[in-house]
């Protein structure tokens, strides 16, 4: 599955005003959960706030990019959100993050959980690409970023 798919624009947020990493999850299961119900969105909310419990999903560089497998979802989603500033996220290198990259899947799709977070780490940790994100004044710009990379040829 290539994880560009998993992305649409209406997941994006640019220049999110949040205090805490729990703050930033709440955002992010909201946007993971849009065109679901109520209780799914607090479901997703507490499976992400569950997978932080086990140890950060803060890479370093002022990248997060929390996960879960979920009961109650029929196909993989993600959405991302850019802070206005830098957030505490328990991150490996212990600075603050202001990218986060948020995924959700079945709960039956371990494998493929783990070769999209594999490309997803590898993507996050390009330096030029973050700052293009970082750089971005709008959803549409961060989303067109997105784009641009699905459209470049890259190693394998």
């Amino acid at each position: 599955m290539n994880f560009f798919n998993l992305l649409v624009p209406e997941r994006i947020r640019c220049g999110v005003h949040v205090t805490s990493k729990k703050h930033c999850l709440e955002v992010l299961g909201a946007l993971l959960a849009q065109a679901e119900d109520e209780p799914m969105d607090r479901t997703i909310l507490e499976h992400l706030m569950g997978r932080e419990r086990l140890g950060s999903t803060g890479l370093g560089k002022g990248v997060a990019l929390p996960h879960a497998r979920v009961d109650g979802i029929d196909e993989a989603r993600s959405a991302l959100i850019k802070l206005d500033q830098p957030v505490d996220f328990d991150a490996i290198d212990k600075q603050p993050v202001d990218l986060l990259f948020a995924l959700i899947v079945p709960k039956h799709f371990t494998d493929e959980h783990l070769r999209i977070l594999a490309a997803l780490a590898e993507l996050f940790s390009d330096h030029a690409f973050c700052e293009r994100l970082r750089a971005s004044q709008t959803s549409e710009e961060i989303y067109q970023h997105i784009l641009n990379l699905q459209a470049t040829p890259r190693d394998s």
